[in-house]
């Protein structure tokens, strides 16, 4: 059965678009069908890619009805581009906006293991889109000073979709994104979190560096273009298939981190 997982967060720049990307890598390369869901109007999720800036269909149409989500699947991803902000002004007159984009992947979901949706650094119907069509929301944050705040922003859109529209959805954490955990300020960033939200909180952390923007210039994986750095993302992967009870691929995950990073 396919699991749908949401990646959101409360604004941008905490590397959500990242983690999308590279999870989907990770889980690729140890056999797994994973569909991407660019779910943001600015794109970056599909120029990670390298889907044209004028592909057609896109997630946009799918939303609109123009289109069936099966027909707009480029290279393992529903794209987006601008005319998403187009398409979310017509979702907001629609009877059962908020259903729209779950009743799209109904029959698409069927042929991958896991869905992953990047949404918009915005708590608005695109996210909320997200939110239902999901299983299990996980949010991403920095290790910074009003982390606990915008965490807990994140949540009342999360709890608001769970009690008005989708009560299965569940939470399945938080994570700790590009952080510079040498600094005295996102460790206690991290220690605030931890307090508040206790084993939520994710263990594996993905260290901020400058190689994410040059890996991406190269069109090359953080997984080859600087594999220990590219191990913060393997580990993620491992933690949130336990999480997800998916004892059997985090094993094979947790051998392609040996393979990746020999000990």
């Amino acid at each position: 059965m396919s699991i749908t997982v949401t990646v959101m967060s409360q604004k941008g720049g905490t590397g959500k678009t990242t983690t999308v990307r590279t999870l989907a890598d990770v889980l690729r390369r140890v056999g797994l069908e994973v569909l991407c869901v660019d779910l943001d109007p600015q794109g970056n999720l599909s120029d990670y890619f390298d889907v044209p800036a004028d592909a057609d269909p896109t997630v946009a149409d799918v939303l609109a009805g123009r289109a069936k989500a099966a027909d707009a699947i480029h290279d393992g991803i529903l794209p987006a581009n601008l005319g998403l902000a187009e398409a979310e002004l017509v979702l907001a007159g629609k009877m059962g906006r908020e259903m729209t984009l779950r009743r799209a992947l109904r029959d698409v979901k069927r042929r991958h293991d896991l869905v992953l949706i990047d949404c918009p650094p915005a708590l608005g119907l695109l996210t909320v889109n997200a939110l239902v069509a999901a299983d299990h929301a996980l949010i991403s944050s920095g290790a910074e000073y009003f982390s606990l705040q915008g965490v807990e922003q994140a949540l009342e859109v999360v709890e608001l979709a769970k009690e008005s529209l989708h009560p299965d959805l569940d939470w399945i954490g938080v994570l700790i994104n590009l952080a510079d955990m040498r600094t005295v300020h996102a460790r206690e960033a991290q220690q605030q979190l931890g307090e508040r939200f206790g084993d939520k909180v994710f263990s594996s952390v993905v260290r901020r560096s400058v190689r994410y923007a040059e890996s991406s210039e190269r069109g090359v994986s953080i997984l080859d273009f600087h594999p220990e750095l590219g191990a913060d993302y393997v580990d993620l992967a491992a933690e949130l298939l336990e999480r997800l009870g998916m004892a059997e691929e985090r094993e094979r995950v947790l051998a392609f981190r040996e393979e990746l990073v020999p000990a």
